[in-house]
């Protein structure tokens, strides 16, 4: 099956091709022909698999015939970054269709915003909240006349904050539209989300929630006060590729970047304070290859897509299951190799344990060869207890033993059955 069984309009199969997509992917297999014969639809799927073009490539064949000048389409993203990919995939796809996107979001100046909305030069928004609520408040955009709403990584938007600020917006959109959600998990909020803005809706679902299987997991254990020293140690062991680092706060992704720099390396980092132009300057700086390193907390990293990044290092290791998915999920990308390296202390015993349970994945555990992992801890931090006593972090091991397991899998009949 190519993209010429869709039956899309010529000058959208041109840009197609030209971007050279052959085969739909899973999610564009099943959801673009529910959206193009009008459904309300709930699509469930990781990020990286190719739900963007899902949703744009049939809301360009829809608009590429009626009326100009006027927001059709809107299109609600949680970060900054990804509603910049979602607008720049939509300029992409529709390069010779004559539509044109705009995209809106907090952290710059709102008058160019207002400027092209009172053109009416685009008939697709992409948005986030915050920003496009302003315009609304103010007077400065009528969305009377959106045919297709799309909330974006929905999930996202749930933890982020933003569901009040959705349903306002909603308050301004015609009732009588089509109305598409996409998100990675099926919590029950978004459970109770979906039975609230879509109508009759048909649910496509792509895998469980998963890593990708070419991604290798590694723990490393060490005291809580060798982190940042183990880190710097473990980014001289990557290779030379590009290497994402998350941290759990805005202050240890900037702490940990400016340890970084007077080390060294070159690293960028973000963090949800910073400015648009400062984050887009980082992120641009990475994938450019102008830092080799890029820090991030899970919001500022969210809609992140680069390609070849070769590891993921958890500084911090996340709170959930659907995080630790996120995160890992940014490198092993085109069934490349991909490394999830986590630094891990004894406090995260029973958060290895629950991903280990989850997702059935063997979790091993390393140690570097000449990491000098009895070096004392500042005095108040004599008492940091060593991780090497918790049992689940496995047997101890040196990086040039990857062939081994650091711990002996589970019998199968422990695992958790799934529903």
């Amino acid at each position: 099956m190519d993209f010429s069984h869709f039956g899309f309009d010529a000058r959208i199969e041109k840009s197609i091709d030209t971007l050279g997509f052959t085969e739909p992917t899973p999610i564009q297999k099943q959801g673009i022909p529910q959206v193009m014969d009008g459904h309300d639809l709930m699509g469930l799927a990781q990020t990286g698999t190719g739900k963007t073009a899902a949703f744009v490539l049939p809301i360009l064949q829809r608009l590429i015939t009626g009326s100009r000048r006027r927001i059709r389409a809107l299109v609600i993203s949680p970060t900054r970054e990804l509603a910049e990919q979602t607008h720049d995939a939509t300029m992409k796809l529709g390069a010779g269709t004559g539509l044109r996107s705009m995209v809106v979001y907090g952290g710059v100046n709102i008058n160019p915003q207002k400027a092209i909305i009172r053109t009416g030069k685009a008939e697709i928004m992409v948005a986030c909240p915050g920003r496009l609520l302003d315009h609304l408040d103010q007077g400065a955009l009528n969305l009377s006349q959106v045919e297709i709403l799309v909330l974006d990584e929905a999930d996202r938007l749930m933890d982020m904050g933003f569901m009040p600020d959705i349903k306002r917006i909603l308050k301004y959109l015609p009732p009588r539209r089509q109305t598409l959600m996409f998100s990675a998990t099926m919590p029950p909020d978004i459970r109770k989300l979906s039975r609230e803005v879509l109508t009759n809706p048909v649910t496509v679902q792509i895998g469980r929630e998963a890593p990708a299987q070419n991604v290798s997991h590694v723990l490393f254990p060490v005291g809580r006060h060798l982190k940042t020293k183990l880190l710097r140690a473990l980014l001289k062991e990557t290779g030379g590729g590009s290497v994402l680092v998350f941290t759990r706060t805005r202050v240890s992704t900037s702490r940990i970047g400016q340890q970084l720099k007077r080390d060294g390396f070159h690293v960028a980092s973000i963090e949800g304070s910073m400015t648009q132009s400062s984050r887009q300057a980082a992120l641009d700086g990475f994938r450019e290859g102008k830092h080799r390193v890029l820090v991030a907390t899970d919001v500022a990293a969210r809609g992140i897509d680069v390609e070849d990044i070769s590891h993921v290092i958890n500084y911090d290791l996340p709170d959930n299951l659907e995080d630790y998915i996120h995160r890992v999920g940014r490198t092993g990308r085109a069934n490349k190799k991909g490394e999830a390296w986590s630094i891990v202390t004894s406090e995260d015993g029973p958060t290895v344990q629950s991903f280990e349970y989850e997702l059935e994945v063997e979790l091993v555990s390393r140690e570097l060869d000449d990491f000098d992992y009895d070096a004392a801890a500042p005095p108040s931090k004599r008492h940091t207890k060593s991780p090497r006593s918790h049992q689940s972090h496995g047997k101890r091991h040196s990086t040039s033993d990857r062939g081994r397991r650091g711990r002996q899998k589970k019998d199968g009949s422990s695992k958790k059955s799934k529903s």
